[in-house]
Formats: C-alpha cells, structure tokens, sequence
C-alpha cells in the first residue's frame, strides 16, 4: 500500500504473470488485466487465472471489459478471481450496479473525456471508482494520448478518480499535481511493446508518483479528496469526441468498433 496522501497506482495491460510480480512487486495497488478480444493487449483466461491466484492478495486484480454480456462478465469473474470489474464501454449505471451484484466485485466505470459533459454524465454510476481516459475515435484506451487534464478537476462528488490516459514517468507528477486524483492508471506510458511492460519504466512511474506528493504537496484522503499547497494547470491532446452512456440491465451492450489497452 502507498504511504497516506501518495496516489494509488494502476497498471494496466498486464499480460504475463512476470510482468504482474514486477508490478506488485513496485507497490501498485491494482493490476489490469483486459478481455476485450480486439486488445493488442489482452490476456488469455489461463494466464489471467494464474496471476489473479498468485496475486490478489497483493493487489487488486481488475478485468477490463468493453460492452460484455453480464453473464460474461460474471462467469470471467468467478473462473479468474478477479477483485474489481472496469468498464470501458457504453455500459450504463443499472448494467454497472447488476455486475457488482452478481460477482461482489468493486466496479470502475470508464470515460472517454472529450468535455466537461463527459465528466458530468459520470454522476449517474454509483461505482466505487470514476476513471478518466482518453478519447480517441475506434480505441478504447491505451491511446498514449492525454486529455485537458483542467476538466477532470470538475469531477466532483463522493466517487474516488482515477486518472487515466497517456501518463508516463516523465508527466504523472505534473498531472497529479493538476488533479489531485485518488489514483493514476498506465498501460503505454510504462511498456516495451503493447502488452510488455518495461521494468525500469514501471519503477520510474511509482517512483514518479511518490515524487510527486513530496514536492506538489498533495494529499488524497480515503475518498478521492485532495488539497495541495500549489496548483499546477495540465496540459494535453483532446482528440475525437466523449462516449454516450448507456443506461439499462439490458444482458448486453452493442459495441463500438475499437480496442481497450
């Protein structure tokens, strides 16, 4: 665990149980571990079953999925022991709410940023987490692409953020300086090739994130809330435009044509 007021820190992307050790190893809070079948990324049910066996005690392990059906998502969850589900498609707040219910897991609901609108239609998923992502049109997520991080400073209520979108060693300090979130997630930012993590990447990111807190003097509570002596602004790409959210317990979502990190 960090130590209190240090940002959480999520990497994503995991396919190997080698790379997973490495993580849970630096001191990350959760790994990700994505099923969406058009992911460079995506991690297949026996080795994912493998890490979450050898990990969750460690670390939370988290299923990425993007427009699933609730029995796929309920039946991956059990198979792998996953700890938390990530939502990173048009899933609506009822869809979000029956997942947890069937599998007792933690869920992430995931927004594509285009605008402050984007930001705002988050209020309607009573999750446990918010994550703010980049838009970038036919992918879904691991863009390598930052947003306007001065909008994600609008994300407002009891939901803890994370931080999400083209973050790297060399800018997660300016970023959680700018946004104060509870926790900041990478999959890009920290590999050698799509689905590969970089051990000295992975290090210089925590490392970053530890930095981050003693110079910008930033500190998270257990909610998501945060203060700082000093504010930096963000800066990044805004590109395409925000993902509609769709609402319903419908068994499934139609998906967009694209790829989760």
């Amino acid at each position: 665990m960090p130590a209190p007021g240090v940002p959480r820190v999520k990497i994503c992307g995991i396919t190997t149980r080698e790379d997973a050790e490495y993580a849970a190893a630096a001191g990350v809070w959760a790994i990700g571990l994505n099923f969406w079948p058009g992911s460079a990324r995506r991690c297949d049910l026996d080795t994912a079953t493998e890490i979450a066996a050898a990990l969750k005690r460690r670390v939370e392990v988290v299923g990425v999925f993007v427009n699933p059906t609730l029995a796929q998502v309920a039946g991956t969850a059990e198979a792998v022991g996953l700890t938390m589900l990530q939502f990173h498609g048009d899933e609506g707040p009822a869809f979000c709410a029956e997942a947890a219910r069937r599998t007792g897991c933690k869920v992430i609901k995931a927004v594509r940023v285009r605008s402050l609108a984007d930001i705002q239609a988050l209020a309607a998923f009573h999750v446990d987490y918010h994550l703010l992502d980049s838009h970038v049109t036919g992918q879904r997520g691991g863009t390598g692409e930052t947003f306007a991080w001065e909008l994600a400073r609008a994300h407002r209520g009891r939901v803890p953020m994370i931080l999400s979108g083209g973050l790297t060693p060399e800018n997660v300090a300016t970023a959680i300086v700018a946004v104060h979130p509870y926790a900041v997630d990478v999959a890009s930012g920290v590999e050698s090739s799509p689905g590969r993590k970089d051990p000295a990447r992975v290090t210089a990111f925590v490392q970053a994130v530890e930095a981050a807190v003693a110079v910008g003097g930033v500190a998270v509570d257990a909610g998501g809330a945060a203060s700082s002596a000093s504010s930096v602004a963000g800066s990044g790409l805004v590109v395409g435009s925000g993902a509609e959210l769709a609402g319903g317990v419908e068994d499934s979502a139609d998906a967009e044509p694209g790829v989760v990190a």
